[in-house]
């Protein structure tokens, strides 16, 4: 590995470690040589994935979102803008595209998926949900894979595709106050009419029985797709570090079913210290 290579992956993962620390663990559970390209892949799902934190309105955030679409297509890189020295993680993504040959139209519609957050638009069913997961959740698994793995990583895709969906249902779950808060909502409107709430009702917070019955059906959900991954088939080796951070789903969305409508305003998460032993025990054990 070349100075700049090595160097640019150091500023990768110090960066995940402040954006997402539990991919920060994943990678250094990783072997050595991937965690560089995996850092960036990681450092580039965190800076999509928070635009709206870092924004008041839909606008500079489609921008945000066009710089990387840009980039990722090679037309930023014509006009100037795309110039990744002073950026370590689109350095660092570049290089992974090229040394693992990571599908760019992936990482493309990862970004595109992003717009969705920039608004209030609520997810219609569970069609739209399991669509949305697909293209963030889930990809970032298998392009984690590809890296990791090439060989492998087509015996993986339906295992990565469930334990996205997983994953990316424990995660609202968790981000439920934030989204409250900015009168947002992940819980496809399908399955709120089941319980017979509507967007407006789930999010006033007041029928308390109907919201638990939503929150509890929503983790289901999650639970659900979480045993198709690990019913997928057996693991390669290889790949287990990619599905090291769904160790974190189970816990979160049992907890959830648990408490029902305190998810509102609870906190679901686990400490750091708990996360890390469980995605170590996952590595251990070479299951999620």
């Amino acid at each position: 590995m070349s100075d700049d290579r090595a160097t640019n992956g150091e500023l990768c993962l110090a960066t995940l470690r402040d954006t997402d620390r539990d991919r920060y663990l994943a990678c250094l559970l990783s072997p050595e040589d991937k965690r560089p390209a995996l850092a960036a892949l990681y450092g580039f799902n965190a800076e999509i994935a928070r635009v709206r934190d870092m924004v008041r309105d839909p606008l500079p955030g489609e921008i945000r979102l066009q710089w990387w679409r840009d980039f990722l297509e090679g037309g930023s890189q014509a006009d100037g803008l795309g110039d990744t020295g002073g950026n370590p993680i689109a350095a660092g993504l570049q290089d992974a595209i090229e040394t693992y040959r990571l599908p760019r139209q992936t990482l493309v519609a990862m970004t595109e998926a992003r717009i969705f957050d920039l608004y209030d638009d609520p997810l219609t069913d569970r069609n739209a949900l399991e669509g949305y997961a697909g293209e963030t959740a889930s990809a970032l698994i298998q392009l984690a894979s590809l890296i990791l793995s090439p060989e492998d990583a087509a015996r993986s895709t339906q295992a990565a595709g469930h334990a996205g969906v997983a994953q990316a249902i424990a995660g609202f779950i968790l981000l439920l106050p934030i989204h409250r808060r900015r009168n947002q909502l992940y819980l496809p409107l399908d399955l709120l009419a089941a319980t017979g709430l509507d967007r407006d009702s789930f999010l006033a917070g007041s029928d308390k029985p109907r919201i638990s019955a939503a929150i509890q059906a929503f983790a289901g959900l999650g639970l659900e797709h979480l045993d198709k991954a690990r019913r997928a088939g057996a693991l390669p080796p290889a790949l287990v570090p990619a599905f090291v951070p769904a160790a974190l789903v189970e816990p979160v969305l049992k907890r959830a079913s648990r408490r029902g409508a305190d998810a509102l305003d609870g906190d679901m998460q686990s400490p750091q210290w708990r996360r890390q032993l469980q995605m170590l025990k996952a590595a251990v054990l070479k299951r999620f």
